[in-house]
């Protein structure tokens, strides 16, 4: 159900033009974000895999009461932590960046 938006006058339509721009800024802002947490996901994944799988097999304590699932359970916890912390601030200062910038040099 969408409508065409058509502007009447030429101040609807420089508001309109902003409009877009700053859409077009929050998804590259939000694409950013996913990229970089994504990256962070990764990462902290084989970060915490290795000494995890490795502890489960040395270790006493560890190899009595860390089963695969608590595992699996540590290691996706750090993973999806990761992933939001690191888009969250990515987030936020793409946003803080482009907020000082005038309209005349936003890209979009």
């Amino acid at each position: 159900m969408s409508k065409n938006v058509v502007a009447q006058s030429p101040l609807q339509r420089n508001s309109l033009a902003s409009l877009d721009q700053k859409l077009a800024m929050a998804k590259r802002c939000s694409h950013e974000g996913v990229v970089a947490g994504a990256k962070a996901a990764v990462l902290a994944t084989i970060a915490t895999a290795i000494p995890t799988m490795a502890s489960a097999r040395m270790l006493p304590w560890a190899r009595a009461n860390l089963n695969h699932t608590a595992q699996a359970l540590i290691i996706s916890t750090v993973a999806g932590a990761a992933y939001f912390i690191v888009a969250d601030k990515t987030i936020l200062a793409t946003a803080r960046k482009n907020s000082f910038k005038t309209p005349s040099n936003m890209k979009a």
